[in-house]
């Protein structure tokens, strides 16, 4: 509770003004500014992240193999599960350590299908309930894997373009304004929340998103060394790893589709990814700088 109410306080009150004021025409270009700014943090996160993850030809290939799956429309979860499975039987076969998997993989199996029953349960667009959204948020704590950013992934998939709850700019928006807040990116469900339903749903959503994340790390925690001695379940995490990532690349190319459409758009992106990659600058002076770029620049050209 310590560690997830100063960022979910004030990335409620972020949601508050952002309700109150966030479409005005005085403010629409701050916000303007700041989408372009999403989308440079986003890509200096996968770098990051990347070098670390994708390791190897058979790991690139992976990852670019769950890429297209997720253009394509496969579900977030399918795709995460699925490049695990393939990794593993890939990557296993090449790390042969038969005799450990033979003793891991019942736990695996018996974990992917328990997630993958929380996440089959659908919800429908029809009426947001605190119980749809409760439950939505549930299932995307349940499965999320990776970087907190991955979260966008999930978010644009379900929200946006399945339940249409919320619309992307307004996603981006979200993420935006959460990198104002200390604490994980997560809380950016807080503001999503609040969104739909008001401070109930900003409540609930926060705590169906971090949840199964606590209960999930005191559950798995002892076991994560032992898993990581078998070559099979070693390349599963590894595979995951490299899934999460790809997940990140198609959220970006989706996202930089809509939101790189202006030359403004564009030049604040080129310098936001110069401060980003060239002079690692917070993610925080990146919004800032970018949200008054959106108001300078269109008189300027």
């Amino acid at each position: 509770a310590a560690f997830i109410f100063p960022a979910a306080l004030l990335t409620g009150l972020a949601a508050w003004a952002y309700v109150t004021w966030g479409r005005l025409p005085e403010v629409e270009p701050f916000l303007a500014g700041i989408k372009p700014a999403v989308l440079v943090i986003i890509l200096g996160a996968l770098w990051k992240l990347g070098r670390k993850a994708i390791r190897g030809w058979e790991l690139a290939v992976l990852a670019l193999l769950v890429v297209v799956a997720a253009m394509a429309g496969v579900s977030e979860i399918l795709v995460l599960l699925g490049g695990g499975v393939l990794g593993m039987a890939w990557l296993g076969a090449r790390r042969t350590d038969s005799g450990t998997a033979a003793r891991w993989l019942p736990i695996l199996f018996q974990s992917a299908d328990s997630t993958a029953a929380v996440a089959a349960a659908g919800t429908a667009a029809a009426g947001v309930s605190l119980w749809k959204l409760g439950w939505f948020f549930l299932k995307v704590g349940s499965v999320l894997y990776g970087s907190g950013y991955v979260l966008i992934a999930f978010l644009e998939g379900g929200l946006v373009q399945d339940l249409g709850w919320i619309t992307q700019p307004e996603l981006l928006d979200a993420v935006a304004l959460g990198q104002f807040t200390p604490g994980p990116v997560l809380s950016t469900a807080t503001f999503i929340g609040y969104l739909v339903e008001g401070i109930p749903g900003a409540v609930i959503a926060t705590i169906g998103i971090f949840l199964p994340a606590f209960l999930f790390v005191g559950l798995l925690n002892p076991l994560i060394p032992r898993l990581r001695t078998s070559r099979w379940l070693s390349a599963f995490l590894d595979a995951v790893n490299a899934a999460a990532v790809a997940l990140m690349v198609a959220v970006s190319i989706d996202i930089g589709q809509q939101v790189l459409i202006t030359p403004e758009a564009i030049i604040i992106t080129a310098l936001a990814a110069v401060a980003v990659f060239g002079f690692r600058v917070s993610a925080v002076w990146i919004v800032i700088g970018s949200a008054l770029l959106g108001v300078l620049l269109p008189f300027m050209m």
